[in-house]
């Protein structure tokens, strides 16, 4: 996984303080750290914070990015691990304690599976999550991170964010479910027939 020549020209001239190239790898990359930033944070505000405060790292550590990484992967991680640091301040985990696992029903399962959404809809859908499980699904299905990175970026138990991921997933079933049932027209109501 090697890195375009020119962003690795911008990361060198970024090194020796070149103002220029600082503008033009922040004008390159600040869209996507931005939307990286939105899925962690409650508000724009939030993200714009994390995004500026990313950067500044970013800028800060280019001496120890290797070019055998994704520049991208590296940014992302630190825009992410800038978020976590928010959310810990913000948060307490008090409303993370350790809970048995909450399973889906047959029916939410095949409802779900039955149902086409936008990645608008999605995005909503996972917005509306409560933070504490909000952050650990989007960590573990958008970005990928395992239970233990998890566990240990939110300094929280493994079987904590096992449950906190398990919540999240029964929480986005049923938001979804609903939309969905919004959506569907029900063929059995005959309550707005003239008779």
């Amino acid at each position: 996984m090697s890195v375009e020549p020119d962003i690795l020209e911008l990361i060198e001239k970024c090194k020796v303080g070149d103002r220029r190239a600082q503008f033009d790898l922040y004008g390159r990359f600040s869209g996507l750290m931005f939307a990286v930033s939105l899925r962690y944070t409650n508000t724009r505000i939030d993200a714009e914070d994390v995004v500026q405060n990313a950067w500044v790292k970013i800028f800060s550590k280019l001496d120890t990015f290797s070019e055998n990484n994704s520049f991208e992967g590296w940014m992302r991680r630190i825009v992410v691990n800038t978020a976590i640091t928010l959310y810990r301040k913000n948060k307490k985990h008090a409303n993370q304690a350790d809970i048995s696992e909450v399973l889906a029903t047959p029916a939410d399962i095949d409802a779900s599976k039955q149902c086409d959404f936008t990645r608008e809809e999605l995005e909503n859908a996972i917005s509306r999550m409560p933070e504490g499980y909000g952050v650990v699904f989007k960590l573990y299905v958008i970005d990928g991170y395992k239970h233990k990175e998890i566990a240990e970026m939110l300094d929280i138990e493994v079987n904590t964010s096992k449950s906190q991921l398990s919540r999240a997933k029964k929480f986005l079933q049923g938001v979804l479910l609903h939309m969905e049932r919004i959506a569907t027209p029900r063929v059995d109501d005959h309550s707005n027939i003239d008779e």
